[in-house]
Parts: structure tokens; C-alpha cells; sequence
């Protein structure tokens, strides 16, 4: 039964690549549903992630980093990023405490003065700069435009973020609780299983490889040995890219195996047997088609 003044609504978290958005949204579930790397643009789709107390239940919609698109999916991260701001009653504006304000976060804040509801400045990773320096960092952004309020946070420490969480609460309308309280996603456990994956090839490879690649999930189902069985497919541009991720023999893609198991069996609860293929497909970046049948739909969004 929902209480009588029970708050329900939704916020944006938005900012540049490798601000800590996914990190924070992480934080506020209290469980890992965004996948984090510290190479930018690892987050393309939109991912909402679902905090409910007795109180309020707050929908967060975390987004791709704004930056400027190279290919089709640059363009279609981008598109993403900004309809996320449609129809929101709040938004968290995240910048990085220890780089300097500059044209991505000018560009966002452009689109931020056209919103009609309350915008939050959340300076990440105070952890990493001196606490005198803070009040240089807040006017530099404040200078330029002004935010309904100010936290300077730390989304791997957890400083200040329950107390811009219940300010969010403060601003947040009375309505229904759209999702059960054990609910924490609202994209299909198919999908954050293939991000974990994603999520460890960015970890243990570099070069032009993390951004080349998708993967897709084409099965999860329990096996006779009673482990959920997940046979996924890494996708690639290159033949060469094919090589390094499967590594000399198979190293890479055991390790990426090993290291994704784990946190899909967290998610789920259960014994996996986590089965992954490579497969090439040229320059599918710029392909609407495989773009599409890769996960990133338009109509999605």
C-alpha cells in the first residue's frame, strides 16, 4: 500500500565522458546496474535505475556522456543523452571536480538554462582535489549559470549524496510508485548481462578496441548441471580486433569470461556458465542497420 504523500518522479543524470555518472547511479541504487570503465562514452544506451524507500521512489536515467559524435552510434549516444532531459522533474548536472570547466560542459549547460525544472550542480570526486580548492571549482560554474543547488560529492565514497538525495525528495511531486520496491532497472536482465561483458573487455583492452565493440545476449537459460547458461556474441570491426580479444590461446576472452561471470552471478543470484563467441562485423559503427540489432534502438528512446 503506497502512503498518501508518497513523492514519485524522475531525474537525469547527465554530463560529460568519465564524470562518474554510472558510478553515481551505482551508488543511489545501492547495487550495480551501469557499467563503469575510466575510458570515456562507456554508457550507450539510457539506463534507469529505480530508488524506492518508504517515502519516494525516484527514477534516475543515466545517460551517455556529451560528447562530439565521430560515427551513426556517436550520433545516436548524443541524441540519447539530450531526449533524456524530456519530461524529467529534475536534473543532475555532474562535472569532475578535478578538470577544469571547458566547451562540453558550456554545451550542456546551454541546453540546462531552457529547462523549467530544477537543476543540481553535483561536483564528483572531491576525493581527488584539495577541500580549499572547492570554492574556486563551485564559482567557476556558478559564474556562468545558476543551479537550484550545489553538492560537492564523491560517488565512490558516498560523501554528500544522501543529503542531495533527500533534497531530491523535497522537489519530487507527489504520485504513484510506478515500479515494485525490489525493482531496481527497468531494462531486462539480458541487457546489463551483456554490459558486464562489454564492461570487462573495456577493462583488459585498449587502443581503439573497447569503442568497437557490442555484444549481444543470445541466451540465458538454466542448463542440466543447473547453472543458468548465457551464450553471448562479441562483435568487432576488425579481423585483427577479433585476434586481441580472443587473445593467445584464448587467454583474453577466458579472463574476460571469468571476470563477467562473476558479476552476472551477483546480479542473478545464481550459478552461471557464461559461453562467448567473436564475431567480425566491418565498420557496423556506421551501419543503422547493425546499430539497431546491436541494442541501440531509436524507437527505444
Amino acid at each position: 500500500m503506497v502512503e498518501k504523500n508518497f513523492k514519485s518522479g524522475f531525474v537525469a543524470i547527465i554530463g560529460r565522458p568519465n564524470v562518474g555518472k554510472s558510478t553515481l547511479l551505482n551508488r543511489l541504487i545501492g547495487q550495480k546496474i551501469a557499467i563503469m570503465s575510466d575510458k570515456a562514452q562507456t554508457t550507450r544506451n539510457r539506463i534507469q535505475g529505480v530508488y524506492t524507500d518508504e517515502d519516494a521512489q525516484i527514477i534516475f536515467i543515466d545517460t551517455p556522456g556529451i560528447h562530439k559524435p565521430k560515427h551513426a552510434l556517436g550520433d545516436f549516444m548524443v541524441n540519447t543523452a539530450y531526449s533524456a532531459l524530456k519530461g524529467v522533474d529534475g536534473v543532475l548536472f555532474v562535472v569532475n571536480a578535478s578538470q577544469k570547466i571547458g566547451p562540453g560542459d558550456r554545451l550542456i549547460m546551454e541546453r540546462l538554462n531552457n529547462l523549467d525544472v530544477p537543476v543540481f550542480l553535483l561536483i564528483n570526486k572531491i576525493d581527488l582535489v584539495q577541500p580549499d580548492d572547492l570554492l574556486g571549482i563551485i564559482e567557476s560554474y556558478t559564474e556562468e549559470q545558476s543551479f537550484d543547488e550545489i553538492f560537492p560529492i564523491s560517488a565512490t565514497e558516498g560523501h554528500n549524496v544522501p543529503e542531495m538525495l533527500n533534497t531530491l525528495k523535497r522537489i519530487l511531486p507527489q504520485g504513484p510508485q510506478y515500479y515494485p520496491a525490489d525493482q531496481i532497472m527497468d531494462h531486462p536482465e539480458y541487457f546489463v548481462v551483456a554490459e558486464f561483458i562489454r564492461e570487462k573487455i573495456l577493462l583488459l583492452t585498449k587502443e581503439e578496441i573497447p569503442h568497437s565493440v557490442a555484444v549481444q545476449v543470445q541466451s540465458m537459460q538454466r542448463n542440466e548441471n543447473d547453472k543458468v547458461e548465457v551464450q553471448a556474441t562479441i562483435i568487432v570491426e576488425r579481423k585483427s580486433q577479433k585476434g586481441i580479444i580472443i587473445g593467445a590461446q584464448g587467454s583474453m576472452i577466458k579472463k574476460i569470461g571469468q571476470l563477467a561471470r562473476r558479476d552476472i552471478e551477483h546480479l542473478l543470484d545464481d550459478k552461471v556458465y557464461l559461453d562467448l563467441w567473436v564475431k567480425v562485423q566491418k565498420d557496423w559503427r556506421n551501419r543503422q542497420t547493425y546499430i539497431s540489432d546491436f541494442g541501440y534502438k531509436k524507437e527505444d528512446y
